[in-house]
């Protein structure tokens, strides 16, 4: 069981979340994102290398240069220096988006969502260690609920079940793990859940 729940929290790890979410509203709501299908791909691969693997590499050099002990980064001193500097690379990455690529408006409205959830993140740990996991997989829950209103055919209605599903799965995993309390992961939960579901009523 402790390595299915590895498996699960690598699988959806919190850096995951821009990724999974334009895959899913790429593929089940194009029409909200305004890409063209063909494009798509293209446009996952961008969000995929600013939003994962610039933070991983972030994170790496952290570990290389004893800035951190782990990559789990269990402790919540250790997390704020990385926090900070992912933080940094998400707002790079909104502000290319809006001034260097602009894409659709709808696009660039869900990565400033998603980049909201990082900066709450990373004030949250200046004070509290919160799991990032439950944070993440619950703000892809407040973004998607919305969305499934504007959807006639109920085409996300799945997709926003299956979050439901994994959700429970990755704070059971976080939980198993000992890497959070109950409390770290339900003030995660509830965190991402309201930025999200609060952004998309704001922005939409």
């Amino acid at each position: 069981m402790r390595t299915v729940a590895k498996i699960i929290s690598v699988l959806f790890h919190p850096l995951l979340l821009a990724t999974y979410l334009v895959a899913i509203v790429g593929f089940y709501f194009p029409v909200m994102l305004a890409i063209s299908p063909r494009f798509l791909n293209i446009i996952l691969g961008f969000v995929f290398c600013f939003t994962f693997i610039l933070p991983v590499v972030n994170i790496m050099m952290f570990r290389y240069f004893g800035t951190i002990s782990s990559y789990t980064m269990h402790s919540r001193n250790e997390r704020m220096v990385p926090f900070v500097a992912i933080t940094v690379i998400y707002l790079v990455m909104v502000f290319l988006f809006y001034q260097k690529l602009p894409l659709s408006d709808n696009f660039n409205k869900l990565m400033v969502i998603v980049t909201t959830l990082v900066v709450a993140s990373t004030i949250i740990t200046f004070f509290h260690k919160v799991s990032i996991h439950s944070l993440a997989a619950c703000g892809m829950i407040g973004i998607l609920l919305p969305l499934n209103k504007a959807v006639e055919n109920g085409q996300l209605l799945w997709p926003t079940a299956l979050a439901f599903v994994l959700a429970g799965l990755i704070m059971s995993a976080r939980l198993y793990l000992n890497a959070h309390t109950f409390n770290e992961v339900i003030t995660g939960a509830v965190t991402g859940f309201t930025i999200g579901f609060a952004g998309m009523l704001v922005l939409f």
